[in-house]
């Protein structure tokens, strides 16, 4: 995989110096630094969806006939939805979650043999997002980008490296083939075909695409309620797919109902339009704002498979989903030229490159 993702955050580091990571579990009270309120983020209390009501991201099958229409609404209605009978196996997602919380339940001096440098975007460390905010997420992540063989030596015994890696080059594999599926059936809900998308359609065996693999943990919280694990954010990728495990924390955003949480399904996975797919819908699909709470109880895990094009592409939108006597929504722009004005502008980066016309 190119080195763009890795060269982007290099001009544009995380002033936050490794050492904040604490130790969670030696921790009994909130620290001020983790203390959040309004002033901090402003939706921290926007009002939750009232827990009477019914409304949802939706599940899907995908062995409905349907369900391209069906992922076409959601994407539509509230830029997220879950999918079932993904065909990705569910000893995998076991794997991969396995994984996951063998890693985090590493020694921090451990874990901090792998830490991201300010200028890095793989190993272990604080969200990047986190440069945005003035207090702290009460999270550790591990990013990994191409073989994660070298940071996986500073953490483990010879004898777990190659199970280790294979289920993580194996996941990797899955998801890419699930990320052009979803994709493409999204897509076909708005009449878009293979042919109109040149740069996809000429590469069928994704040498278009690449991704990154972000693995979290939210450890339990003394005080949930006025702690955030991951801040609200929308995600820069065409598509996210994220595995959860069984505890609840996700949430995502809509105006008209506020903070939604996801539940937890069993063997299901979610999935999120992000940012370069709005560009690519001309706005028709939309880019979903979401966070992650935690809980007092029970620690939660979760693996986003974050999903894009290669650096020379250029997206912008399908020209059939732009009016014969308008104009598109938002101007061509790379991964890599888009990541940078996100990494500049955080949430406000899709309304600088928004074509704004007189009306």
């Amino acid at each position: 995989m190119p080195t763009m993702l890795t060269d982007v955050f290099r001009g544009h580091p995380i002033h936050l110096p490794q050492f904040h990571q604490p130790d969670f579990t030696s921790l009994s009270e909130l620290p001020d630094s983790y203390t959040w309120t309004p002033k901090d983020d402003p939706l921290f209390d926007a009002a939750p969806s009232p827990p009477a009501a019914s409304e949802n991201i939706p599940l899907i099958d995908l062995n409905h006939p349907d369900a391209a229409n069906q992922i076409g609404s959601a994407c539509r209605t509230w830029g997220a939805f879950q999918i079932a009978n993904h065909g990705v196996p569910l000893e995998l997602l076991q794997g991969i979650e396995f994984l996951t919380g063998s890693l985090f339940q590493l020694p921090v001096q451990r874990k901090l043999k792998t830490a991201r440098s300010e200028t890095g975007f793989s190993g272990y460390g604080v969200a990047r997002i986190s440069s945005f905010f003035n207090k702290q997420m009460w999270s550790e992540g591990f990013t990994i980008t191409g073989s994660p063989l070298n940071d996986f030596r500073k953490l483990w015994p010879q004898h777990h490296l190659n199970n280790y890696c294979d289920i993580v080059e194996e996941y990797e594999e899955q998801m890419q083939k699930l990320a052009s599926k979803l994709m493409w059936l999204s897509l076909a809900s708005l009449g878009v075909s293979e042919e109109d998308i040149k740069w996809a359609s000429a590469n069928p065996d994704l040498n278009w695409a690449q991704s990154a693999l972000q693995l979290n943990h939210y450890p339990v919280c003394p005080e949930p309620d006025r702690a955030m694990g991951l801040a609200a954010h929308t995600d820069s990728t065409l598509l996210t797919i994220l595995h959860q495990n069984n505890t609840a924390g996700l949430q995502v955003f809509r105006d008209d109902l506020g903070w939604v949480t996801v539940p937890p399904v069993p063997g299901s996975l979610v999935v999120n339009v992000g940012d370069l797919f709005h560009i690519l819908s001309n706005g028709l699909f939309r880019t979903v704002l979401h966070r992650a709470r935690v809980n007092q109880t029970r620690s939660r895990l979760s693996v986003a498979f974050l999903w894009g094009p290669q650096s020379d592409i250029k997206i912008s939108p399908v020209p059939k989903l732009v009016s014969p006597i308008g104009s598109p929504l938002y101007r061509s722009v790379t991964w890599t030229e888009y990541l940078r004005t996100k990494a500049t502008h955080f949430n406000e980066a899709l309304s600088m490159i928004r074509n704004h016309i007189d009306e």
